[in-house]
């Protein structure tokens, strides 16, 4: 009996670590991910519109002051806005800049402030495979 109960607080224990909400850079950090992967994926999905390849280049890096203004543009692009993804897109981006702005205005840190690295960002290197022949 001690041991189930025992066991039974461990599991309540570790279900309530879980439940901890999210911290504001926590959110805005898996948004921004989550933009960038819909962005990505909305370029090379079939569907691509004639107006999706217009789209201004969406990559964010949160650390870098200049999202903020790379949000904006986002959203106030004029095109597209027949194709539901795009909006949906939008959507997401319009959050992210809201959340930024106001909710987590005091708890994010900008590290930089290069706009051009936002256009041409330098991704990391691919790690080589374990295993080569």
């Amino acid at each position: 009996m001690k041991t189930l109960l025992s066991l039974t607080a461990l599991l309540s224990a570790a279900l309530f670590a879980n439940a901890a909400p999210p911290t504001c850079y926590s959110r805005v950090l898996s948004l921004s991910k989550e933009i960038t992967e819909s962005f990505k994926e909305l370029q090379t999905s079939k569907a691509a519109d004639s107006c999706v390849e217009t789209l201004p280049r969406l990559y964010l890096d949160i650390h870098n002051y200049c999202v903020l203004a790379k949000l904006r543009d986002f959203v106030a692009y004029p095109r597209c806005e027949r194709v539901l993804e795009v909006s949906e897109l939008k959507e997401k981006a319009r959050s992210l800049y809201t959340i930024m702005i106001s909710y987590c205005r005091r708890d994010l840190v900008f590290l930089t402030d290069d706009c051009s690295a936002l256009e041409n960002p330098v991704l990391p290197p691919i790690e080589p495979s374990i295993i080569e022949s």
